[in-house]
């Protein structure tokens, strides 16, 4: 596994476990995060200020069916399941693509689709 899976791998179980710290040591300080159609954050406190959203409870269910690496690039596809403080759940299929420099994430972009 290449240093870029592994800080994608230490990423993705940042958000399993709600660990901000081990998700904010993934990125540079600059860290751009774009979901289209939803927000546009810029440096690591934005970032941190969107890793939990009070319409969910509970940690998400994450699980990442395919991963695909060039270069600096990592793109990781798979399925999200959040539940919501209202008990209901919230199924999505996910594509994130992350652009990384020097072993950190430097741009990501998180392509998501409502599935339930």
């Amino acid at each position: 596994m290449t240093d870029n899976r592994r800080t994608i791998e230490r990423y993705m179980d940042g958000f399993r476990t709600g660990d901000h710290e081990q998700i904010l040591s993934c990125l540079t300080e600059d860290v751009e995060w774009w979901i289209p159609g939803m927000f546009r954050v810029h440096g690591r406190q934005a970032f941190d200020d969107q890793i939990e959203n009070d319409a969910f409870v509970g940690r998400p269910v994450i699980d990442i069916t395919r991963v695909i690496e060039e270069d600096d690039v990592v793109m990781a596809e798979g399925t999200v399941r959040a539940r919501r403080r209202d008990g209901t759940w919230l199924d999505l299929a996910i594509c994130d693509v992350f652009e990384l420099e020097n072993g950190r994430i430097r741009r990501l972009v998180s392509y998501l689709m409502e599935t339930g």
